[in-house]
Parts: C-alpha cells; sequence; structure tokens
C-alpha cells in the first residue's frame, strides 16, 4: 500500500500543483533539488547530526501512568513537546533550510499560524545565517504573542496579514506573493504537509522521522505495534509524521483528531475530513471547507494551528480510502484536555495537542484495557498559557 502513497504528484484523487504558470520553473527547480538531495549520505548525514545534536532526537515515547491507570488502557506520548523550540516543526525546518542552502537560496520565507513553524524556522534561519522573514496573520500576531517576540528576537522579521480572515489561510496567501516576486534568491519553507506539489511529500518525509522513532521504541517497550495512533489534524504534518511509519500496518488504527471549534455550523469549526468537500488551495487539490459558492469557508478554533479551511492531499487520500479515521473535538473539550494532561502528568501541552488528548477523555469507552495508544504531543502550551488564563478568568 505504501508504495502507492510514494506517487510523485497525486494521492489518489488528491494533490497536484493548481498554480499560475508562472510558478511552475520554481516548482520544478525545487522538485529537482529534492530528487536530487534526499537521498544523498552527505545531505543525510547533516540532517540527522541536527536532529540528534541540535534537536535533541530522539524524542522520548513517554508512558502516562497516571492517565493510564484513569482511563482503563495504556497510553503513550510521543514527546515532540521536548524538541529544541517545542514542537515538530523543527523537524521539517532543518531539512528544507539545508536544502535551500544546496539550492543557493540566501532569504527564508515562512508562513505561521500558532507560531510554532515561525519559531522553527527562524530558529533554523538563524543557525545556517540566513534571512528570515515570517508571515502571520494578525489574529494570530495577537494571540501568539510570545512566539512572535521570539521569532524577532531570533532575526527574523515578522509581517502582520492583515487581509482576509486574519489567520493562516491568509498568511499563506502573502507568502505565495514574496516567493514569486523574490525567488531568484528566496525560498518558500510551507510548515505543513500541504500546498502544490512536491512540499506534501517533502514535508512529509522530514516529519516522518517521528513516525519511525516511535515504532522502534514501541517495539522495545511492548515488543508489538500500537492499536492506536492518535494525533491532531490542522494540515497535517505531526498526523503525518506519526502515522507514516505504520501505514502498511493494517491493524494500527489512525486517528486524526481536527478542531471541532464551536459546533458543527459552516465557520464554527476547522474540520476538513467531516465536513469539507474536494476543493483547490493553496496550489493543491484536496479536502477544503467550502461556502455554498464554491468559495473558501471561514473557519474557528482557538487554536491558531488548526485554524485553517483545509488539509493535506495525502491526509485527505487516507482519509477518502478509510485508512484513516476523522473525529472532531470542541474548543471547551480541548480546554479539558490540556486541563487533564497538565493536573495528571505535569505536562502542559500546546492546544493542538490538547485536542488529542481531549479525544481520549471524549471517547474513552471504545478502548480495551490492553489496548496501546501513542498520542502525538506535538507542541508544548507556554504559548498558550495566556490565551487560557484568559479564558479562565471568563
Amino acid at each position: 500500500m505504501k508504495k502507492e502513497f510514494n506517487i510523485a504528484r497525486y494521492f489518489g484523487d488528491f494533490g497536484g500543483a493548481f498554480i499560475p504558470e508562472s510558478f511552475i520553473p520554481i516548482l520544478d527547480e525545487l522538485e529537482n533539488a529534492y530528487g536530487k538531495y534526499k537521498d544523498d549520505p552527505e545531505f543525510t548525514a547533516e540532517y540527522n547530526y541536527y536532529m540528534s545534536e541540535y534537536v535533541g532526537r530522539p524524542s522520548p515515547l513517554f508512558y502516562a501512568d497516571n492517565i493510564s491507570r484513569d482511563l482503563g488502557f495504556k497510553v503513550y506520548l510521543k514527546r515532540e513537546d521536548l524538541n529544541h523550540t517545542g514542537a515538530h516543526k523543527i523537524n521539517n525546518a532543518i531539512g528544507q533550510i539545508l536544502l535551500a542552502k544546496r539550492m543557493g537560496k540566501k532569504r527564508i520565507i515562512a508562513e505561521t499560524g500558532a507560531g510554532q513553524h515561525g519559531v522553527a524556522t527562524a530558529t533554523a534561519a538563524a543557525i545556517m545565517g540566513m534571512e528570515c522573514v515570517i508571515y502571520m496573520g494578525a489574529e494570530d500576531v495577537k494571540r501568539q504573542e510570545p512566539n512572535v517576540f521570539r521569532m524577532e528576537l531570533l532575526g527574523a522579521k515578522v509581517v502582520s496579514v492583515t487581509d482576509g480572515s486574519r489567520t493562516l489561510k491568509d498568511a499563506m496567501n502573502e507568502a505565495f506573493r514574496d516567493w514569486l516576486t523574490n525567488v531568484e534568491h528566496t525560498y518558500y519553507l510551507i510548515g505543513t504537509v500541504a500546498g502544490p506539489h512536491p512540499y506534501p511529500t517533502l514535508v512529509r518525509d522530514f516529519q516522518a522521522i517521528i513516525g519511525r522513532e516511535a515504532r522502534e521504541q514501541i517495539l522495545k517497550k511492548e515488543k508489538q505495534l500500537p492499536d492506536y495512533l492518535v494525533a491532531c489534524i490542522g494540515g497535517g504534518s505531526n498526523a503525518m509524521g506519526l502515522f507514516y511509519a505504520f501505514l502498511d500496518d493494517d491493524k494500527v488504527a489512525l486517528i486524526g483528531v481536527e478542531a471541532g471549534g464551536r459546533g458543527v455550523n459552516r465557520g464554527d469549526n476547522a474540520a476538513s475530513l467531516m465536513y469539507g468537500r474536494k476543493g483547490v488551495l493553496h496550489g493543491s487539490k484536496s479536502k477544503v471547507l467550502l461556502d455554498d459558492y464554491g468559495q473558501v469557508s471561514d473557519v474557528h478554533s482557538i487554536s491558531a494551528g488548526l485554524d485553517y479551511p483545509g488539509v493535506g492531499p495525502e491526509v485527505a487520500y487516507l482519509h477518502d480510502e478509510g485508512r484513516l479515521e476523522a473525529v472532531s473535538v470542541t474548543d471547551n473539550e480541548a480546554i479539558d484536555g490540556f486541563r487533564y494532561l497538565t493536573r495528571k502528568e505535569g505536562i502542559i501541552p500546546a492546544l493542538e495537542s490538547s485536542h488529542a488528548v481531549a479525544y481520549l477523555l471524549k471517547d474513552r469507552n471504545r478502548f480495551k484495557k490492553d489496548d496501546i495508544v501513542i498520542v502525538n504531543i506535538s507542541g508544548r502550551g507556554d504559548k498558550d498559557v495566556n490565551t487560557i488564563y484568559q479564558l479562565m478568568r471568563k
């Protein structure tokens, strides 16, 4: 089954590069560079060096004893929150910036919602001595102020985008415009498994280190594969990072937890797999939240990193094929998950990861006593503490 997932441009009916003709040479250049370097021993060795010595990999697979006893089944946490910069995003940022250097680029641009990808990109740019510009929706700038300050400390210029809904979708639009204007010396470092080919494959490959580690770790600890993998899904990079190493293991169930927001009505959630339709967003065909006129709908989530009206094309394909189950968690349930992990295990998760934790609480009765569940804690919650504080005050 996995061989089919390696198709260059499409995942079933999803993927491709639906872009203006002026972008085609840019993407061809990127595809050729990635094809040249992805299996190059020198490139791989440098990437692995930074993963080990700079990021701090492998990240632990922690047995959550308190939660396991409380819920009645075995829960392991893949601790991506312990990576340098506090999230899984650094895995991809380092990989792409090493590629950008080999392509002769001097300037890095990126988009960010929750700020974790922005921080990771600014960090990678700092250590590589490259200029960095981060596009961020004005709404996300306001609710992710600590991460904005971190990016600026690292030397990045943060551009607040005031168009549209002023969130991740609009930041991505602005980054594409910049890229086309400055392509000679600029590299666009996309943070999720979305966008035009080859980005969905490229980002997935750099994030797949999560699942490779988790597979080796769980076999060492339990002498068997897990029964379930659980990860939040916005664009889908942390989920594909965990899931990819297990795609051929049909007995391992894959559960993607989407942002249920305020409810099921259009504009109140960001659950693209559950409520989306086939559409084109940011250069690829996927499942997109659309209005009655076929236009991209407004979305909502308490989590800035999940506040996106689409998913990566491979994620949409896996869901269409029945390999990936999509569920949703509301804002209030995510806050419960945030509090639960904090109080039970002394781990403060990002609001994105809190959705995955909250699902265990919401649907705890589906799991049997001997079930082994791995939850991807994709980021730490420092950036969200102020949001939770303000909500608790209300």
